[in-house]
């Protein structure tokens, strides 16, 4: 694909599925075990009264709090790597935390500011979420950018891309309701998908605008 020319959506997807050539199953099981460590513990402890002890909760939903950051950043590499031609590992998903703090911080200033815009309504929290969406890759892109910075880089990035990127999102509604019919299991093959195609807008949006700047 050339990543230096704005594609389509559909282009996007078509590309991320051919990405999951070889490395669908592997993937799958990435989000798995990832799945185990944040998902679940919500699921059995806020879910089921037979396990509502409020201490135990409390615990758990600070831990999965101070873990989202780095997570986040790992599955963003891990996406990135595949797109890249690297080589890629179930691990690859707790590379995030040899940068805890700034994906931690990334991570609280984001929930953060979308919280505070969804106080006026829930739509400017929503578009705010878009335009903050590409600060994770820009992070794994620059590990010596700060938090706040690469927010902010994000926003710049996403001018006039917030409504492609929703368009992208809900292209994928039908696919997250067929998951449903499976409990849940479905997505643990709908994620990678989901995850590379994100991946690729991410990359098609940075390659396409640093052609531009260069052009100029």
């Amino acid at each position: 694909m050339d990543y230096s020319v704005i594609q389509e959506n559909r282009e996007l997807r078509a590309c991320s599925r051919k990405l999951l050539q070889g490395v669908w199953k592997k993937m799958a099981f990435t989000f798995f075990i990832y799945s185990l460590i944040t998902v679940l513990p919500q699921f059995l402890f806020w879910e089921h009264s037979f396990f509502h002890i409020p201490i135990l909760n409390a615990i758990i939903t600070i831990a999965v709090l101070v873990v989202a950051g780095p997570f986040a950043l790992g599955l963003a590499g891990y996406f990135l790597k595949r797109i890249r031609g690297d080589e890629i590992f179930t691990k690859n998903i707790f590379d995030g935390f040899k940068k805890f703090l700034p994906s931690f911080l990334l991570m609280f200033f984001y929930s953060l500011f979308v919280f505070l815009w969804s106080l006026l309504l829930i739509v400017p929290g929503i578009i705010k979420s878009f335009g903050y969406a590409m600060a994770i890759y820009i992070l794994y892109d620059n590990p010596g950018i700060k938090p706040l910075e690469a927010i902010k880089k994000s926003q710049i990035m996403m001018k006039g891309y917030k409504g492609k990127l929703c368009l992208l999102y809900l292209s994928f509604v039908g696919w997250a309701l067929l998951g449903l019919l499976t409990l849940g299991i479905g997505w643990l093959w709908l994620y990678p998908y989901v995850g590379l195609s994100m991946g690729n807008f991410y990359e098609n949006l940075k390659q396409s605008q640093e052609k531009s700047v260069t052009a100029n």
